[in-house]
């Protein structure tokens, strides 16, 4: 898998996207942090509206960013996103009042759905052979993960010498250093953008794209999928880990990190499982193992066992859960690789994150507020049911005999 880093651009513009993330990551900390100074008992809430307003910007403002910005060349407009991250991260720790961390997120949030889908669609032209795009992916999933598990682990070890409010240093340090990577860095040319079309067609261009495409609209379906497992996990992990088992801060750390070690190991051994099986076959398997994941954690709430088969039914489910969304999440890349020309890619990588974040708008909600009010039985089998008609409809929209590749369907 390593051998892609050897291409002398993708080395330096992973590298990039790693640097990123971990300032991304400390930002995360520290914002909690913040949050908890500002608003005492009430952060919860201020981190659930910052989250909301995240989602908000992925799904409402990445497609329109995109059609405005479609003529900019790559390197003018990932470098400017980073500028703009890193700004919004040095005024964080000035911030006094809550709603202007909602402004500031907001605006970081923007910058950054401009960011992912630009950088995500330059990979393809990077990387033109499958093997070495595949490796990529694998490679991307994994630092997204890494960075779920080494930022928290770092920020508790800065914070034992410096204060909060020096993490978002590291999450400046952390965007100009891809800025500056970008910077010098010699990117692919990619082609411009056609202007005829008035700018709201631009602006659900990739959409349409996505909606008319069987392969892509079984993505569609799968995002669903992913989404229903995500959102128990991330929302709530801490409700079981303390209510449920009795467990500390430390047991929630332990239990996302089984969600991530399950991802890890799939992603690690991406590249070799599509060299043998089917993009589709690998990613309904994937649907099929996150239902299964979702309805073993309702059954495991219902049976209300013991502390320890309790946890040893937890960490096996989430880890059983983080590889189904590995399984899902890693190849989408390559069928929006396949199913697109290189003029739109950019539009249908866009519309691929937009979208796919739209499936958390309604899982998040869900999972925490039937947890809440109705009980965490009834929300882990509201997102098993979720996931399993996602899953089904998948399965439909994607014909076993539709090509994959967008070439072989002509």
């Amino acid at each position: 898998m390593l051998d892609v880093l050897r291409d002398r651009v993708f080395g330096r513009l992973f590298t990039a996207q790693v640097v990123a993330l971990m300032g991304t990551g400390l930002s995360t900390v520290a914002l909690g942090l913040l949050a908890y100074d500002l608003a005492g008992g009430s952060a919860g809430a201020v981190l659930g509206t910052a989250l909301a307003i995240k989602m908000v910007a992925y799904v409402g403002v990445a497609p329109v960013i995109a059609a405005v910005t479609d003529r900019v060349p790559r390197r003018v407009l990932l470098v400017s996103a980073d500028v703009v991250r890193a700004v919004v991260a040095l005024a964080l720790p000035f911030v006094d009042q809550v709603w202007q961390i909602y402004v500031l997120i907001f605006v970081l949030q923007a910058a950054s759905a401009t960011f992912t889908p630009a950088f995500q669609s330059l990979i393809p032209s990077v990387l033109p052979r499958e093997a070495d795009y595949t490796r990529a992916l694998s490679l991307s999933r994994l630092a997204y993960d890494l960075e779920a598990v080494c930022s928290p682990l770092l920020a508790a070890v800065a914070l034992t010498v410096i204060d909060y409010h020096a993490l978002f240093l590291g999450t400046v340090a952390g965007f100009v250093g891809s800025a500056v990577l970008v910077l010098t860095t010699a990117l692919p040319p990619v082609p411009s953008a056609e202007r005829r079309a008035p700018l709201t067609a631009r602006i659900v261009a990739g959409a349409r794209v996505m909606a008319g495409r069987p392969v892509l609209r079984g993505l569609l379906a799968l995002n669903l999928v992913v989404a229903a497992a995500t959102a128990l996990v991330l929302v709530n992990t801490v409700v079981y880990v303390r209510d449920l088992l009795g467990g500390t801060d430390t047991g929630v750390a332990v239990a996302l990190g089984a969600y991530g070690a399950g991802s890890m190991l799939v992603a690690l051994g991406m590249p070799r499982l599509l060299t043998d099986i089917a993009d589709r076959a690998v990613m309904l398997a994937g649907a099929a193992v996150i239902a299964t994941g979702l309805g073993g954690t309702t059954l495991l709430l219902t049976a209300e066992p013991g502390r320890w088969l309790g946890w040893a039914g937890m960490l096996g489910l989430w880890a059983m859960l983080g590889a189904g969304t590995s399984l899902i999440n890693t190849p989408s890349a390559r069928l929006l690789r396949y199913q697109t020309a290189e003029e739109d890619r950019a539009a249908v990588f866009t519309a691929q994150f937009s979208l796919s974040h739209a499936g958390f708008l309604l899982t998040y909600p869900l999972a925490g507020w039937v947890g809440t009010g109705v009980g965490q039985v009834a929300a882990a089998a509201v997102s098993a049911a979720i996931a399993t008609l996602a899953a089904i409809t998948a399965a439909r929209l994607w014909p076993a005999r539709e090509p994959t590749a967008l070439v072989a369907a002509r």
